[in-house]
């Protein structure tokens, strides 16, 4: 479904999970530019450029973009200590442009969050509670699908911008034949390999989707075991046992999947206004020429001297 098809899309609030296109433009941009300490900023050209593209289209009027800085170091870890095990930490010129990504986007007047406790998806998720109250439609602009469990008003979307790709509730059933507000529990069942999160042996999302069709979510489906084998899928017979067996599991599972909405964020909605005003040019052009790309300021004061009125609709 397209965005102009779609009821209250004009001037969403943009939330970016800035990791996702932070990795984007470090994996796919050669290493043309450098900074004076002498690391690479590829990613941070790219990350720049991303940023410029989207305020110059899209003119918010409010926008934010939240960090990942909790690898290792996320409550997750707690619980479950392999949790993105499997993910390699940033070495010194990795973080050094994950830092810079951040400083240019509060150099542009976008507010920035990270911790070193809750991940991204946290941050959004509590900005979306926050906005909840608003009647301002939230666009998360990411290629992770798994914060489709945000979606849970009509307005709402995932944007793969790169794409020009819009992912509203009905997408989200679409892919994973669960509504949004299951998603967690689907997660916990099934697993997801890219966070390292387990999920049920022998237990596919077919299987998944089938019992969250019945049930509407993991309490009911564990208040039902006595009748979880009168359900048309295969296996249905072991499915109690299953269950009963992994049960410890599943919930650690599901901790892990569900997005916190609750991150101690002294915020407002109104703090989310993009601050063009106050944007400072010496500072941008200082930046800029540190990172190795000092042609860049001159996209950057068109940019923000772009009249509002100009902007691209969405």
């Amino acid at each position: 479904m397209m965005a102009d098809e779609h009821p209250g899309f004009q001037s969403p609030v943009l939330l970016i999970d800035s990791s996702i296109y932070i990795f984007q433009y470090y994996f796919s941009l050669p290493d043309n530019w450098f900074s004076d300490e002498g690391y690479p900023t590829a990613a941070v050209y790219g990350f720049t450029t991303f940023l410029l593209k989207l305020l110059e289209e899209q003119q918010p009027q409010r926008i934010a973009a939240c960090f990942d800085e909790s690898l290792g170091s996320c409550f997750r870890n707690q619980i479950y200590p392999d949790y993105k095990s499997s993910r390699a930490h940033p070495d010194e010129a990795l973080a050094f442009q994950l830092a810079a990504c951040r400083e240019i986007g509060e150099i542009l007047g976008i507010r920035c969050f990270a911790s070193r406790e809750y991940e991204a998806d946290d941050l959004i998720g509590t900005l979306c509670r926050k906005l909840n109250r608003s009647q301002a439609p939230v666009a998360i602009l990411t290629r992770d699908k798994d914060l489709g469990q945000l979606l849970l008003r009509a307005q709402d979307y995932l944007w793969d911008y790169s794409k020009g790709e819009r992912f509203y509730a009905g997408c989200i059933q679409n892919k994973f034949g669960v509504m949004p507000a299951q998603l967690v529990d689907y997660l916990a069942l099934v697993g997801d390999s890219i966070d390292d999160i387990p999920g049920v042996p022998g237990l596919g999302p077919k299987t998944a989707q089938a019992i969250l069709q019945v049930y509407p979510d993991l309490d009911a489906i564990f208040a039902a075991l006595d009748k979880l084998h009168l359900l048309p899928v295969r296996g249905a017979q072991a499915l109690a046992e299953k269950l009963t067996l992994h049960r410890d599991q599943i919930e650690i599972a599901r901790q892990l999947a569900r997005i916190v909405d609750k991150v101690p964020l002294e915020v407002k909605v109104a703090d989310l206004s993009w601050r063009r005003k106050h944007v400072s040019m010496d500072y941008a052009a200082e930046f800029c020429e540190r990172m190795g790309f000092p042609r860049l300021v001159a996209r950057i004061e068109r940019v923000l001297q772009k009249n509002s009125s100009q902007a691209i609709a969405l």
